[in-house]
């Protein structure tokens, strides 16, 4: 049972839930627009990402020290994730969004060319994912969400 006990573990969890709850209300005020959906999608402000692998990082050098090689271990994972959030997935998200616009103008096309008296249902068309990484000020702010978080729910708790 000593795995109810290990705190990296589960700050680490509760930065992911914490992060992804807040993109509702953080969403709502900047857009005026109730989007439930966003708690369980990807992408978005702030970086859940960057919220476990920070308050990860965060618990085991409050528990291990900022010299261990646990914490260096940690962090060095932390940097590779927030790197690939806002690099790699961010541009795949970028890439997603051109194949959609293609895919819909070929449509539009071939609906045009058809005679339109015999126009019938047509099977919808799952999407690329557009919303896959982070914009840098994302990830920042997930990072800053986890260590916050770690911090306060640590020494308060």
């Amino acid at each position: 049972m000593e795995i109810f006990s290990n705190f990296p573990l589960w700050i680490a969890l509760i930065g992911v839930i914490f992060a992804q709850a807040i993109k509702v209300p953080i969403h709502f005020l900047a857009t005026k627009e109730f989007k439930p959906g966003l708690a369980f999608s990807t992408g978005g402000m702030p970086s859940s990402h960057s919220a476990a692998v920070s308050s990860l990082s965060t618990a085991i050098g409050i528990e291990n020290g900022l010299s261990s090689p646990l914490f260096a271990i940690a962090c060095v994972f932390s940097i590779i994730v927030m790197y690939d959030a806002s690099g790699v997935r961010r541009h795949a998200g970028e890439q997603a969004t051109v194949i959609n616009q293609l895919v819909k103008d070929v449509q539009r096309f071939m609906d045009e060319a058809k005679d339109w008296n015999k126009k019938g249902e047509f099977e919808k068309r799952e999407e690329l994912r557009e919303l896959l990484g982070h914009e840098p000020i994302e990830v920042f702010f997930g990072a800053v969400t986890g260590i916050g978080l770690t911090l306060l729910v640590y020494y308060v708790w």
